[in-house]
């Protein structure tokens, strides 16, 4: 008798072509694209065929624009400030962004963040938390440079005002009710 190892697994006799399941022998092995009168009963189908139905023709050029395929590896880009790299990269791109990088205690988040994966929720809650502290740093070293920031301008309040009324008396209300709870418990509590 031959030990499970000695036997080879597909030794045994076939009667259908490969292992597949009873309710796939309908499909063929090739799939092969419908003709457009298959297709023709389909309601809307074949609607852009004709150019001049389609939205984007005015769009499009004739003859199409030329991209050039890139041509080997993009040269890597001089490192002059700290990158944060994934720890899914093997190492840091090509090309990246330098026009902020980490300083501050938001600097400090965002390196505690890339120490875990991206599909950890700890690397996102602190890069969102890093972002509101980022906000914070910028008003202080505005005021520590002597410019008092807008912030309301900068929240975009005349567009709101302009654009969606209802949702801005509905954000200052729930932050009246805030403030206005904040307030009342901090009273009781001197009591």
């Amino acid at each position: 008798m031959k030990t499970s190892h000695e036997v080879d697994p597909h030794s045994h006799q076939h009667h259908h072509k490969g292992h597949t399941d009873e309710f796939q022998q309908d499909y063929p092995d090739e799939q092969q694209r419908p003709t457009r009168e298959q297709l023709a009963h389909i309601n809307g189908w074949g609607a852009d065929l004709d150019r001049k139905d389609r939205p984007g023709v005015p769009m499009e050029r004739t003859p199409p624009r030329f991209i050039p395929e890139p041509v080997g590896r993009l040269p890597q880009q001089e490192q002059n400030v700290e990158v944060l790299v994934s720890t899914e990269r093997p190492g840091i791109t090509p090309i990246f962004g330098t026009a902020q990088p980490p300083s501050g205690l938001s600097g400090v988040m965002r390196r505690a963040a890339f120490r875990w994966s991206e599909n950890d929720m700890r690397h996102w809650l602190l890069l969102l938390g890093a972002d509101r502290v980022n906000v914070v740093e910028g008003v202080v070293e505005d005021l520590a440079k002597g410019k008092v920031p807008n912030v309301l301008a900068e929240m975009g309040i005349k567009s709101e005002w302009q654009y969606n009324k209802a949702g801005l008396v509905k954000k200052v209300a729930i932050a009246g009710a805030v403030v206005g709870t904040l307030a009342y418990l901090m009273r009781r509590r001197e009591r």
